[in-house]
C-alpha cells in the first residue's frame, strides 16, 4: 500500500512530530508512536476543573493543539497525576484563598489564575533550559517559583566570565609557574609565592586565607595541569544551585540544591566591567528605576566597577544578609592587574541542602557593593539615593535593620 503523505515544519520537536503523526493516524517506532498508544494525546495543562453528579471533570489544553481544541475530559480518561496534583495546589493558593468548583467550572478569576500559572511555568521551564545550555560550569541550574506570577526576567543575559566594555583593557599575563607540586613548592616560586602572597587553598581545594588577602591561582602558562590544587575558581561553579522567588519581598533568591562545606568556592560575581566614569552615569540611570547590580573593584583603587544589571550568572540573583553565608575575597588568574581582581564568593560555614545562598551588600574586609547595589530583583519604590536608608528585609537575628 503506498505510503500517506504529510508535511512538517523543518524544526519541528519530538513532540510536535508526535502529535503530527497521531492527528494523521501514523504510527512510528522512531517517536514511539504504536498501534497501542496512537490514540493518545498530551496533555500540556489543565485549565478548569469542575464537578458533575458526583464526577470530576478537567478542561484540558492538548499540547501541539490551539486552545479551540481545548475539551472538558472526565479524570477517569487522564493519566497525568502530576497536572492534577499541581493544578489542586494551585487552587489552594489561589488568590482569595481556596476555590470550589461548580458544575459549571471554576469563578473566571480562578481558571484564569490556572492559565497563567501553567503558562508561567512553561515559561521559566524553557529558560531554565536555556539557562543550562548557556553555563559552561559542571553545576546545574534549576528555576522555581511558587510564590507569584512573575516569570523571567526581562533584559538579562546569562554570561559566564567577565564581558568587557567600552575603555577597559585585560593583559593577558605573560608567565606561569615551573611547579611540580604547587601545594608542596608553594613559598617559592608558585604564583602566590611569585607576587609575595600565601597559597590560599588546602589540598581539598578550601580556602585558607582570611578575607582580604588576595588569591593568586595558577594559570594558562603554568606547567602543572588541571587538577593542581592551586586552580579552583577557574573551574567555575560546581554545585547545583536553584533560582527561586522569596515570598517575603526580596524578589528572586538563589538556594543551592547540595551540601556546601565550609570555606569552599561557590561562585563568582560576573557581569560587564566598566569605568567608574560609566558606573557614575549608569548609577544615575539605575537610581530612577530603583535597582542597580554595580559591584566597584576597589581592590586598590576605584578605577572600574563590575555591572551585573543585564550582563551576568547565577550571582546577580544572590540576595544580601546581615550574617552571609558567603564571603568575597579579590582572585587573580589569567590577568594580574589589580585593579580588575575576579570576585569570588566562598562558604563561610557549611551550608545545608536547600538553604539559601546570601552574602552582604555592605561588606568592609574586602572589596565591598558600591553604596547603590539594590535587592536583587529590584522592587524598590523609589531611587537608593533619593530614599537615604534602604530597609533591610534578611531577616537575620543581628540584622542592622538597613542595607546602607
Amino acid at each position: 500500500r503506498a505510503p500517506r503523505r504529510c508535511s512538517v515544519c523543518c524544526k519541528s520537536t519530538w513532540a510536535q512530530l508526535r502529535e503530527i503523526c497521531r492527528a494523521e493516524r501514523l504510527r512510528c517506532a522512531a517517536l514511539g508512536v504504536t498501534r497501542r498508544n496512537l490514540g493518545e494525546f498530551e496533555v500540556e495543562y489543565l485549565c478548569d476543573y469542575k464537578r458533575v453528579g458526583g464526577e470530576e471533570f478537567y478542561l484540558v489544553k492538548w499540547r501541539g493543539y490551539p486552545d479551540s481544541a481545548n475539551s472538558w475530559e472526565p479524570r477517569k480518561n487522564l493519566r497525568c497525576r502530576g497536572l492534577l496534583k499541581q493544578l489542586h495546589q494551585d487552587l489552594a493558593r489561589a488568590p482569595g484563598g481556596p476555590v470550589r468548583p461548580g458544575p459549571r467550572g471554576l469563578p473566571p478569576r480562578a481558571s484564569s489564575y490556572l492559565v497563567q500559572k501553567a503558562e508561567q511555568r512553561q515559561a521559566l521551564r524553557r529558560w531554565e533550559q536555556h539557562l543550562n545550555n548557556t553555563r559552561s560550569h559542571r553545576g546545574r541550574i534549576a528555576v522555581e517559583n511558587e510564590v507569584d506570577l512573575h516569570g523571567p526576567p526581562r533584559d538579562f543575559v546569562y554570561i559566564n566570565e567577565y564581558k568587557v566594555g567600552a575603555g577597559v583593557q585585560l593583559t593577558p599575563v605573560a608567565v606561569g609557574c615551573e611547579c611540580s607540586d604547587c601545594l608542596a613548592e608553594a613559598a617559592g616560586g608558585c604564583c602566590p609565592g611569585a607576587s609575595h602572597n600565601k597559597f590560599a587553598y588546602n589540598e581539598a581545594g578550601q580556602v585558607r586565607i582570611r578575607a582580604g588577602l588576595p588569591i593568586y591561582e595558577c594559570n594558562s602558562r603554568c606547567r602543572c595541569g588541571s587538577d593542581c590544587p592551586n586552580r579552583v575558581v577557574q573551574k567555575g561553579i560546581r554545585y547545583d544551585l536553584c533560582i527561586f522567588r522569596t515570598g517575603n519581598g526580596r524578589g528572586w533568591g538563589v538556594r543551592t540544591l547540595e551540601r556546601i562545606r565550609k570555606n569552599s568556592f561557590v561562585m563568582e560575581y560576573v557581569g560587564e566591567i566598566i569605568t567608574s566614569e560609566e558606573a557614575e552615569r549608569r548609577g544615575q540611570v539605575y537610581d530612577r528605576q530603583g535597582a542597580t547590580y554595580l559591584f566597584d573593584l576597589d581592590y586598590v583603587e576605584d578605577v572600574y566597577t563590575v555591572d551585573a544589571a543585564h550582563y551576568g550568572n547565577i550571582s546577580h540573583f544572590v540576595n544580601h544578609s546581615c550574617d552571609p553565608n558567603l564571603q568575597v575575597y579579590n582572585v587573580f588568574i589569567e590577568n594580574l592587574d589589580e585593579r580588575l581582581p575576579r570576585i569570588a564568593l566562598f562558604a563561610t560555614r557549611p551550608i545545608r541542602a536547600g538553604e539559601e545562598l546570601t552574602f552582604d551588600y555592605n561588606m568592609h574586609e574586602s572589596t565591598r557593593m558600591d553604596s547603590n547595589f539594590g535587592l536583587a530583583g529590584g522592587g524598590l519604590s523609589s531611587s537608593p539615593r533619593s530614599r537615604g536608608r534602604i530597609e533591610c528585609k534578611c531577616g537575620a537575628a543581628a540584622c542592622r535593620k538597613y542595607l546602607f
